[in-house]
């Protein structure tokens, strides 16, 4: 059932990194927000892949981890209350003409906002893991089979299986080599798709025993009862099979994303990213925004560094959709403190 329209200054889609420091940056210039998120809570890939890796290119901080920065980002915008909308899909952008024109977003639950601009910052869509394909997974996922890691105490004395080839595997092989009771690499090819140094490292535990490395092995089943794993069997080219006893299967094979109704809304997507000027972060349609990594423009890189200077770049452009004739008088922060709302 679609709810009665409720109205903001801004709407911004994605509560990632960046989408918080959107909020934050509307805030000091007076615009209120409300934050639609398909995710469950805030954070996005940080908080839902990642939470305790650290990130080292943060000003300020030699090295945070994931989560603490996302701590931080919402202690950041706390002081403008903004409304947050999780577990909820943006199927709809309109076009509302009137003084001051409005865009109407609405969602798969029925929620409808208003507002004069709309900062999108959702990362690479709506996203998932990409499944192994074995019989009966479902029956494990959640309980034995994960496809991120909150926390690695959760994994303390167990063993693992890590199945993938790329930089989260390698990662948390490292990582779970400290407190797991033994650590297995199914790979399907001697090379791993990550840093020089990871895989050195990696190859070095091995050597020493203190790992194993499953390779060239792809999965193919899972042993166990009522979601708990007792066993992966893993096979190699010539199909010859290998038995590892374990408790948790951690697989990394990627993730699917999906931009969902967002190609529907006009905004001209080029590979999986919306063009937009790199000037104003202004996409091809008055008063909507794009920021973070869904947006491009020449000489684009993908980090949260550039993200965090788009969202003060969108939110100075967006205060003439919401305050049509009305002067922006540009202050530091350490002259304009942080506004009351």
């Amino acid at each position: 059932m679609t709810s009665s329209p409720l109205r903001t200054d801004v709407v911004v889609i994605g509560a990632g990194p960046v989408g918080l420091s959107a909020v934050f940056q509307c805030g000091m210039l007076r615009l209120r927000c409300h934050v639609v998120d398909a995710l469950d809570g805030p954070g996005g890939q940080l908080t839902a892949l990642y939470p305790e890796k650290p990130i080292y290119d943060i000003p300020g901080f030699a090295a945070i981890p994931a989560g603490e920065l996302i701590e931080r980002l919402l202690d950041q915008a706390q002081p403008f209350a903004p409304t947050y909308h999780f577990s909820q899909l943006v199927t709809g952008l309109e076009r509302l003409e009137g003084t001051p024109a409005l865009w109407r977003v609405t969602t798969n639950k029925g929620l409808v906002l208003e507002a004069a601009a709309v900062i999108v910052a959702a990362g690479a869509g709506a996203f998932g893991p990409n499944r192994p394909p074995l019989a009966h997974l479902e029956a494990f996922e959640g309980t034995s089979v994960f496809y991120s890691v909150s926390r690695r105490e959760a994994f303390r004395g167990q063993r693992v299986v890590i199945a993938g080839g790329g930089d989260s595997a390698v990662d948390w092989a490292l990582s779970l080599s400290e407190v797991a009771e033994r650590v297995m690499v199914v790979h399907r090819r001697p090379k791993f798709r990550c840093a020089p140094e990871s895989a050195a490292r990696l190859e070095a535990l091995a050597a020493e025993g203190r790992l194993d490395l499953v390779i060239p092995y792809q999965l193919k089943a899972l042993e166990g009862a009522e979601g708990r794993l007792e066993a992966v069997v893993v096979a190699d080219l010539d199909d010859q099979e290998k038995r590892l006893e374990a408790q948790v299967l951690l697989a990394f094979f990627g993730l699917a994303t999906d931009l969902g109704a967002m190609a529907e809304w006009g905004l001209g997507i080029e590979r999986f990213a919306v063009p937009v000027t790199q000037e104003t972060c202004q996409t091809r349609l008055p008063g909507v925004y794009a920021i973070g990594d869904v947006a491009t423009y020449p000489g684009k890189r993908k980090l949260i560094l550039m993200g965090f200077a788009e969202a003060a770049t969108a939110a100075h452009n967006a205060f003439a959709d919401c305050r049509p004739g009305e002067a922006l008088h540009f202050e530091h922060s350490t002259t304009s403190g942080v506004p009351r709302l």
